[in-house]
């Protein structure tokens, strides 16, 4: 099973989905890891019933966290902005479905605390994937 998973990591790290930026977004939030370097932003836009509509991510990195990014982005698509601030990181590590190191469970969950921190209205830093 582990190897389903691992393949699942690689296609999301390859294709991603998702990728690119929101012009205009409901937030936006962007941080990294100044461990490994891994940097993640991600835009959100809202309907009407403040569900997410759109979604997307920019970042640079390793394959945990470039697939964790697009993984977690996927699956958020309508889902509504209360449960989005009601991620947890078991979740996040369901839709991975690997064990992960210490060093590595950072780099996976960098994408939800980005999410979370734009969803509570945080101040982002000001990364641009262009840097």
């Amino acid at each position: 099973m582990d190897d389903f998973y691992r393949e699942l990591i690689l296609d999301h790290y390859k294709h991603p989905r998702n990728k690119g930026t929101l012009d205009p977004h409901d937030f936006s939030y962007a941080d990294e890891n100044p461990l490994c370097g891994d940097q993640i932003r991600i835009d959100v836009r809202l309907d009407e019933q403040n569900r997410v509509k759109d979604v997307a991510f920019t970042g640079r990195g390793c394959a945990i966290s470039q697939a964790s990014a697009s993984l977690l982005t996927e699956h958020i698509q309508g889902m509504p902005l209360e449960q989005v601030k009601q991620l947890t990181k078991a979740d996040l590590l369901e839709l991975l479905g690997i064990e992960l190191t210490p060093v590595r469970l950072k780099c996976a969950l960098l994408s939800l605390k980005v999410l979370k921190a734009g969803a509570y209205g945080l101040e982002g830093a000001t990364y641009s994937d262009e840097e």
